[in-house]
């Protein structure tokens, strides 16, 4: 199948060539003709599958009929600022043969600018829940919107945006398409599309809330304490050109960084604490290959389309057995191969399950030469993996005592920095 057979016309065609793109993905194949086909989608696919192209194409190829109002015909929202700006610059580069006005609402950015751009006129808007509100508040028309996409909606609801997208929905004319991708499929999700779709086809390329296959997975055992160590090791023993690390907390992901840089790597921090300038900066330097290393807590795993990332590892498994999707999805994209590894500590052996019952799958455990577990700490800790196994956190205070007792001398800094609780 090529994307001239699925209905692709010429414009378009040159753009994805220029780009590279030879055949549509699976999810392409199935979502691009129905969209032009005018019918509601309800579309679940693996991260990286190319979710993106399979609706912008079909609506980029909606928009060169040109009509007489000048108002916004298609709106897509995102969770996030970060994957706003991802999907405008895609669609920036889809329609470089192509006279369409395409305008990027989100934080951080102008608003007085965002609404001079809209009064000159756009067909399409990229934006975040929360602004386009604001603008919508501000005197944004939505009578002549003919698509609305959600894209991963799944982690719109997770973020809170469910109240934003019931306030928008009955904005939009009472004819118009809706398309809804998510990443995973949650009752969450399902209650929404029965809210937005009508009639809808429903596109599913793989099992609900699965891993691409192109993923190599493996968790390393490991103490908490040498976690930081291990993970220095691995980056420079196996010469790890650019790759992409999760922590739970945002004190984590600062600790870490500070840890990595000691150890003479070039690293970047991405959290919901730094400001969006400073988190744009850093990934761009990242893309760029200017850091080797970039830590981020899970803002990061939604919206990262990093061409070619090897890479991915858990430094702390994610408290959300389906964000583990979304964190090794940011690998393996577009056919890629890709290795997700995860380094998980005693408390960690229970995490994981939860994420291969997600899943479906066992993820292989091994131990690194020099870096084995210590084994009497399973002895000395069952009181504490039995409260982590119950999903209660551990009094910090017994915590502390359990470090101090594990791993000898352990400076206050240090232990502040590497407890597993820390926040």
């Amino acid at each position: 199948m090529s994307f001239e057979k699925l209905g692709i016309f010429k414009p378009l065609l040159d753009a994805i060539n220029d780009l590279g793109y030879k055949e549509p993905t699976l999810v392409q194949t199935r979502a691009i003709p129905l969209v032009l086909g005018k019918k509601d989608v309800f579309a679940t696919a693996q991260t990286g599958t190319g979710k993106t192209a399979a609706f912008a194409l079909p609506i980029l190829q909606k928009m060169r009929k040109h009509v007489e109002s000048k108002g916004v015909r298609a709106i897509i929202l995102s969770p996030t600022r970060e994957l706003s700006i991802q999907i405008y610059e895609d669609i920036t580069a889809y329609s470089k043969y192509m006279d369409i006005k395409t305008t990027i609402l989100v934080g951080g950015k102008d608003l007085q600018k965002q609404r001079e751009a809209l009064k000159k006129g756009t067909e399409i808007v990229i934006a975040t829940p929360g602004r386009l509100l604001e603008h919508i508040e501000n005197g944004l028309s939505l009578k002549d919107v003919e698509v609305f996409v959600l894209d991963e909606a799944d982690r719109m609801l997770d973020m809170g945006f469910t109240k934003d997208i019931r306030k928008i929905h009955p904005l939009l004319p009472k004819r118009h398409q809706t398309l809804l991708f998510s990443a995973t499929f949650s009752d969450k999700v399902r209650k929404l599309s029965k809210l937005i779709l009508t009639k809808p086809a429903f596109i599913e390329t793989a099992k609900k809330n699965t891993t691409v296959d192109t993923i190599n997975q493996v968790a390393y055992l490991v103490d908490t304490v040498r976690k930081a160590e291990l993970l220095a090791y691995l980056i420079g023993s196996r010469n790890f050109p650019q790759v992409l690390v999760f922590t739970r907390t945002k004190v984590s992901a600062d600790a870490l960084s500070e840890e990595l840089k000691k150890d003479g790597l070039k690293c970047g921090v991405i959290h919901g604490d730094r400001t969006k300038a400073n988190r744009l900066k850093t990934l761009n330097q990242f893309k760029e290959g200017k850091i080797r290393v970039l830590v981020a807590t899970d803002i990061a795993s939604r919206g990262l389309d990093i061409e070619e990332l090897p890479y991915v590892i858990n430094y702390e498994l994610p408290s959300i057995p389906e964000d583990y999707v979304h964190r090794v999805g940011r690998t393996g994209r577009a056919g890629r191969e890709g290795e997700a590894i995860s380094l998980i500590d005693i408390y960690e052996k229970y995490d994981i399950k939860d994420i291969e019952k997600l899943i479906g799958q066992k993820i292989p455990q091994e131990t690194v030469e020099g870096f084995e577990p210590d084994p009497n700490i399973r002895r000395k800790d069952v009181d504490e993996v039995k409260l982590k196994a119950e999903h209660k956190k551990p009094d910090n205070k017994k915590v502390r005592q359990y470090n101090k007792n594990t791993t000898g001398m352990v400076s206050k800094k240090k232990r502040k920095t590497t407890k597993r609780d820390a926040k």
